[in-house]
């Protein structure tokens, strides 16, 4: 394709599915999709490839786009010194998540979106790279046209440094691998992660360090269940419990959480969680789903419940494709600005509601202060509702249901604003974060629609995004693409291992069964233990990573070596066991540097060392459904109830031997390896329950 600039045709990337992709189908720049095509003609054309990776939901992505990709002079610099590659992270994690890493070693400074690195075409090695570059030179950075005129001669008339740095950069890439070792795993990471996190954290406003401020699900789940581990002992820890509940809560009251339509934002600008970044992110809101709705029954605190319930709700009614799955971002920015769909002016509230209701409104959420956003006022709970009733002469049901009221009146006004741009690509992993959520949610708010969705969810994926026996990492318009990746197995598995929870359905376990095959076939290192981010046959890049920190999303290791220890549990499949007891090995060293960023990984090891108590109850499929029902009333993270009708045979493995007796139903318990005897009463079975809350007897 050759045209000149201002032509203002379609590129390469006008065939594209992905919507951050097709953003960019008509700049003047000649873009290329990542594939052979580009990767071949730079060869043959000895120019350096230009890599811009981002997402539709990003605001510094739009930036520079409007600034120089949609700059015709830029354009033409572009395409006359480099081969132009943009990518898509969320299609393509693998290629992101090695430029994030070869960008902060290069920079030594941390990446983020838009990323653009310059590239040597013989061996898909980076020389230089950043983030954002301005199109004029301001804050300390060159201007976007002179960054590419440098990369271009340094390139040309540096070659060998080219080499040399290329070569340096890979082989520290290899050391970055995790080294094998057999070590004995004890309870030491989960103790030092626990010190670590108190260590970081904000006792005033809740939360990890200081500004900006993310919501961190996968450390408040970490910091909730090693309360749970001791919380019947003599000396529980309370000050966990504290710091999970003080983040919530302030989360919940804050502006990061969408006061009118439910559902948390990307992260916080500020320390009091009050001005957000306002991409909402489905990888986000899945695991908060979780948490807040674990936090209820952990804390009983009706907040919790609220907040669990309203994101659920803002998910089904913003996030829920027609067919089934979710939808991946809603845009930070609608009419070309920041938050804009979000935000109000007193006037503008005043002119729809009533003169008592605006007084009791505007206290609760801060429109009665000065404006917190660009001379407008984004909401945030600003008074308690009880201070307000108190001042009012008015009961607090009172007061919450006049605010109700007018948050459904502000709400439908809201939903006739033009909207940010919803990203409508059904990301297979982002999904299973999703499923997760509401099958926890479901079983603990008592909502079986939420379950309702779960399952359909994971009817969606099995039916567009597993085709031949393996799994594929995205959908769009009719069209799934690009091999899956581990995230995509290890999450989807720990997914379908709650929804068996929520809703026994054995075509759900023996879809985990094949999830945790391919896991091993084609992720799982046989010789060092651990998984690869790619599978075996992936195409090859310049590096194939085993990740095992956690990032924005859980550790796909960890979530692994989790999710296929409690299966090998619950079918007796040692393959499984062991599979995860070497991923743990593997990643010992790392545990125990940086035990903070492993969170995921340490509750795999959580149990490993204690193991999860696993209920089988059997029987009639209503009076099961209610010995479910009760069990799942209880926070006991390390509980597993699966409610399996006597209609169900030929269940796999371990589930053979426990069969219905009679009409009545009947329970199993196991912790581990050790299994009691049945239990034919919902009595006996209660007693148990309440017995083992403790853990301790579960330790290995």
């Amino acid at each position: 394709m050759r045209y000149s600039a201002g032509m203002n045709q379609p590129n390469r990337l006008a065939n594209e599915t992905s919507p951050y992709l097709l953003q960019h189908a008509d700049n003047p720049v000649h873009w290329y999709p990542w594939g052979d095509e580009a990767l071949r003609l730079a060869r043959e054309l000895d120019k350096p490839i230009l890599l811009s990776v981002g997402y539709s939901a990003c605001h510094w992505c739009h930036v520079m786009a409007h600034e120089s990709f949609e700059d015709d002079a830029t354009a033409e610099l572009m395409n006359e010194l480099f081969i132009n590659v943009k990518v898509d992270r969320e299609e393509r994690p693998d290629i992101d998540r090695i430029y994030q890493t070869a960008h902060q070693l290069l920079t030594h400074r941390p990446g983020g979106w838009p990323l653009t690195m310059f590239i040597d075409p013989e061996d898909q090695r980076p020389f230089f790279g950043g983030t954002y570059f301005p199109n004029e030179a301001r804050h300390g950075l060159p201007s976007f046209r002179e960054l590419l005129t440098r990369a271009a001669v340094f390139f040309k008339e540096k070659r060998q440094e080219v080499k040399t740095q290329g070569a340096q950069l890979a082989d520290v890439f290899t050391r970055l691998d995790p080294a094998p070792g057999d070590h004995n795993l004890t309870g030491e990471p989960l103790d030092s992660a626990r010190q670590k996190i108190a260590q970081a954290f904000d006792r005033e406003y809740g939360g990890i360090g200081n500004a900006p401020k993310f919501p961190h699900p996968t450390t408040l789940d970490r910091l909730l269940r090693h309360w749970r581990i001791g919380a019947h002992g003599a000396e529980p820890d309370v000050e966990a419990l504290f710091m999970v509940s003080l983040t919530l809560a302030r989360m919940a009251e804050g502006g990061i959480y969408d006061q009118l339509g439910g559902g948390f934002c990307r992260y916080s600008v500020d320390r009091y969680w009050q001005i957000p970044h306002f991409e909402k992110m489905l990888y986000d809101n899945g695991p908060l789903l979780a948490i807040y709705a674990q936090a209820a029954l952990a804390t009983g605190e009706s907040l919790f419940a609220r907040v669990a319930n309203e994101t659920a709700d803002w998910m089904l009614a913003d996030m829920e494709a027609p067919s089934g799955g979710f939808y991946s971002t809603r845009d930070a920015d609608s009419e070309g600005e920041e938050g804009l769909y979000y935000v109000w002016t007193p006037d503008q509230v005043k002119a729809l509601l009533a003169d008592d209701q605006y007084e009791f409104f505007a206290r609760y959420l801060g429109l009665n202060a000065d404006p917190n956003f660009e001379g407008s006022w984004h909401l945030t709970v600003r008074e308690p509702i009880a201070a307000i009733a108190q001042d009012a002469g008015k009961s607090e049901s009172d007061i919450t249901g006049l605010i109700d009221d007018a948050r459904a009146i502000l709400l439908a006004t809201r939903s006739k604003r033009i909207a940010p741009a919803r990203d409508e690509k059904q990301l297979t992993s982002w999904n299973a974060l999703a499923i997760r959520g509401f099958a926890i949610a479901g079983n603990a708010l008592e909502r079986s629609d939420l379950v309702d969705s779960a399952a359909k969810a994971t009817e969606f994926i099995q039916a567009n995004l597993l085709q031949d026996g393996r799994l594929l990492a995205s959908y769009k318009d009719g069209d799934a693409r690009f091999p899956a990746y581990l995230d995509d197995h290890a999450f989807l598995l720990d997914a379908l291992l709650e929804l068996l929870q929520a809703r026994w359905n054995t075509h759900y376990l023996n879809f985990a069964i094949d999830l945790a095959e391919l896991l091993l076939d084609h992720f799982y290192d046989e010789q060092d233990g651990g998984f690869f981010f790619t599978a075996d046959d992936h195409e090859k890049l310049m590096h194939r990573p085993k990740p095992l920190a956690d990032e924005a999303t859980p550790s796909g290791g960890g979530v692994a070596a989790f999710a296929l220890q409690r299966l090998g549990l619950l079918l007796g499949e040692t393959r499984y066991l062991d599979a995860a007891e070497k991923t743990m090995q593997n990643a010992w060293a790392a545990m125990a540097e940086y035990p903070h960023g492993h969170v995921t990984m340490i509750t795999a090891l959580e149990e490993y060392l204690h193991h999860p108590e696993i209920i089988i109850i059997r029987g009639d499929s209503e009076e099961i459904g209610n010995w479910r029902s009760s069990a799942a009333k209880l926070y006991a993270p390390r509980r597993l109830v699966f409610a399996i009708p006597s209609t169900e045979e030929d269940l796999p493995g371990a589930l053979a031997e426990r069969k219905p007796q009679g009409a009545g139903a009947i329970a199993y318990r196991c912790v581990g390896t050790h299994c009691d005897l049945p239990m034919t009463s919902w009595e006996a079975l209660a007693v148990t329950l309440r017995e083992s809350m403790g853990g301790a007897q579960n330790e290995k």
